[in-house]
């Protein structure tokens, strides 16, 4: 589940073109993920951030360009059941929970292992207890979604995508639909699964985060890709107007998440 960082290329997006009907939403994006690599995308609402990641997980299909993921060519599926293959080895995490109400927080993580990858019940179980803790809600486990807190929910979201082992973690605006307070304790799991070495990929309006945790921070607008870079080179170095108007725009959600929260 967890990747040092390398030079070994686990994403890649070649001229990858999307439109629904007659609007064009991806205009050619080129995109490289490496294993171990932590790359948020930014940019205006509408942009096409979230639109990358489903092409990336194959929740939707793109018209022209090349999707490979470790190998595989995403673009080519043409069964459920290889898109389905594909997506046990990606993870996803959406702004809605999507946690069963009727289930408790140890079954919603349990569920998939066992119904999917086929893992024995106490085999979950241990695996599951262990995420509960990574993500600090050891002492929810018997606990339903309807007793959670929406942060406390999402984080039981990251755990269950944790679950299954997956090379690749997409977080799509995961604290977009968050009450303010409990935003940091999400970004604060995020870290560190990060720092763990984790391979992610971020669409987040959270500029101070992204600036801290990024290895590389993409730039959206209008269906194309306008800037990448580090986040010195993003966020300090590069002259581009768009951009500066865009993170400066922003600039409350700057600097660096605090230790704590």
């Amino acid at each position: 589940m967890m990747n040092a960082k390398t030079d070994e290329t686990i994403v890649r997006l070649e001229d990858v073109h999307l439109s629904f009907g007659q609007t064009e939403v991806l205009k050619g994006i080129d995109l490289t993920v490496n294993k171990g690599n932590a790359v948020s995308i930014i940019g205006p609402s509408g942009s096409g951030k979230s639109t990358i990641l489903r092409c990336i997980n194959a929740l939707v299909a793109p018209q022209r360009g090349r999707i490979t993921v470790d190998g595989t060519r995403v673009d080519q599926l043409a069964k459920e059941s290889e898109r389905i293959a594909l997506r046990k080895r990606i993870g996803i995490v959406f702004q809605q929970y999507n946690l069963f109400p009727h289930l408790s927080v140890l079954d919603n993580i349990v569920l998939a292992p066992t119904r999917i990858l086929g893992v024995e019940r106490r085999e979950a179980e241990k695996l599951a207890r262990e995420l509960l803790d990574k993500v600090r809600l050891s002492e929810k486990a018997g606990a339903y979604p309807g007793q959670l807190s929406g942060g406390q929910q999402q984080r039981v979201a990251i755990a269950r995508a944790l679950a299954m082992k997956p090379e690749l973690v997409l977080f799509d605006e995961v604290t977009s639909a968050l009450d303010p307070e409990t935003v940091g304790e999400v970004l604060w799991v995020i870290r560190d699964l990060i720092r763990d070495g984790m391979t992610s990929i971020l669409v987040t309006h959270e500029m101070r985060f992204a600036e801290e945790i990024s290895d590389i921070v993409v730039f959206t607008e209008n269906g194309r890709i306008v800037d990448q870079g580090s986040p010195e080179q993003i966020f300090h170095t590069f002259d581009n107007p768009r951009i500066r108007q865009f993170v400066g725009g922003l600039a409350g959600g700057r600097g660096p998440v605090r230790e704590g929260i």
